[in-house]
């Protein structure tokens, strides 16, 4: 009995770094975009550096995650936990890596005049970090149901980045100036796409945590 207790422990200390771990890219994102509204290089340059602090923490649970295997011997839904969170702080960490994508492409753009007003990029942006909160939440709750809902919303995501596309497209094909700027907000619309496919890939492992069955929840179109 002890020794579960002590397992059970050291797990939810583990899912409170996730959570950690997840309040950090979401700050990433958010002043990523902030840095672009702004043309905040500065701003720019510390979601830049602060990446790595991201990935630090990913190996700092990495690290806990294989001595609780090593220690406690957990039993199969136990490990079943413990493995999810590894593929779920893998997620994590590349939403962080989208978030400096988006940095470093405001820095590109340096301070150029802004093509148009952003308006459907900061949504995205709103609605990534929206998801990604909740399906750690989720996880947290163990409710594969919160999960699904979740990775029905992706559709809201990739109907922004459909949307942005298409007027840029059309800046792009009635004046050749604009294509530089233009195509570098598409980039940053891609990552932020890419960022909610990411957490559709959490949500699948909140499933498989639950349930014990691994399900494609999910099929992104791009």
């Amino acid at each position: 009995m002890e020794i579960r207790t002590a397992f059970h422990k050291r797990l939810r200390e583990i899912q409170d770094d996730v959570l950690a771990m997840g309040s950090m890219v979401e700050k990433a994102t958010d002043r990523a975009v902030e840095a672009l509204k702004e043309r905040d290089l500065d701003k720019a340059r510390e979601v830049v550096t602060g990446d790595q602090k991201v990935n630090r923490k990913r190996f700092d649970i990495e690290e806990k995650c294989v001595q609780l295997i090593a220690t406690q011997q957990p039993m199969a839904s136990d490990l079943r936990a413990i493995i999810c969170v590894l593929n779920i702080i893998t997620e994590i960490e590349r939403i962080g890596d989208h978030a400096e994508g988006i940095a470093r492409i405001v820095l590109m753009i340096g301070d150029e005049p802004p093509l148009k007003p952003l308006i459907d990029i900061p949504r995205m942006a709103e609605k990534v970090n929206d998801m990604l909160h909740r399906s750690l939440d989720a996880l947290i709750n163990r409710d594969a149901e919160a999960a699904r809902r979740i990775v029905a919303e992706d559709d809201e995501v990739d109907n922004l980045y459909d949307q942005v596309f298409r007027e840029l497209l059309t800046f792009m094909a009635e004046d050749a100036r604009t294509i530089t700027r233009a195509t570098r907000l598409i980039w940053v619309a891609h990552n932020l796409e890419r960022s909610a496919d990411r957490v559709t890939n959490i949500c699948e492992r909140v499933v498989y945590m639950v349930t014990g069955k691994m399900e494609e929840l999910s099929v992104s179109k791009y």
